[in-house]
């Protein structure tokens, strides 16, 4: 009976101390990327260009559109007083115009899209890059993202997670 007590508190102590050298070990991250995403100074240059793409683009439709109405209007005056023929190509003139509007809505909207995509793809690549990196060198299991945008992380405590977001700013040459 002694030798089972024996054994069995050398078991708990054996289990207790083993828990403790794997909780010592086990370390957690957190990083909110939207944030820092939003301080690299490349995100602003980014989000300028794609906003100079964006105002040419309306501003070439409002022209169209501007085109299409004055042509309309002129139309709709002289309506009545013209040929079969002249109203049907008048008719037809507006049709055209009316699909090359809908047409560069179309291929704005797709360039606008791609021009993001090209825009912010190596800014996302690099973030991930350094979080990665400052991940592995701190030796942590996990780094969760706690940004809003990516709707993950419902709970996380701060005081038993790391926020590595001075290392990977530090990282990325981010003050």
């Amino acid at each position: 009976m002694k030798r089972f007590s024996g054994i069995f508190a050398m078991t708990v102590i054996m289990i207790f101390a083993g828990q403790s050298l794997i909780a010592q070990n086990i370390k957690f991250a957190h990083i909110n990327s939207d944030e820092l995403i939003q301080a690299l100074p490349e995100y602003d240059t980014a989000m300028a260009k794609l906003e100079r793409t964006r105002t040419e683009l309306v501003n070439t439709l409002e022209l169209m559109s501007v085109e299409l109405n004055n042509k309309l209007d002129a139309y709709n005056k002289v309506e009545k007083t013209l040929t079969d023929l002249v109203r049907q190509s008048k008719q037809q003139e507006l049709q055209d115009l009316q699909n090359r509007i809908t047409s560069f809505q179309t291929q704005a909207q797709a360039t606008l899209q791609d021009e993001q995509v090209n825009l912010t793809q190596p800014i996302f690549e690099k973030v991930d890059k350094a979080i990665k990196d400052v991940g592995k060198e701190g030796g942590f299991i996990y780094v969760f993202d706690v940004a809003q945008s990516k709707g993950q992380v419902l709970y996380f405590d701060n005081t038993k997670s790391t926020d590595i977001m001075p290392q990977v700013k530090t990282k990325l040459g981010v003050k």
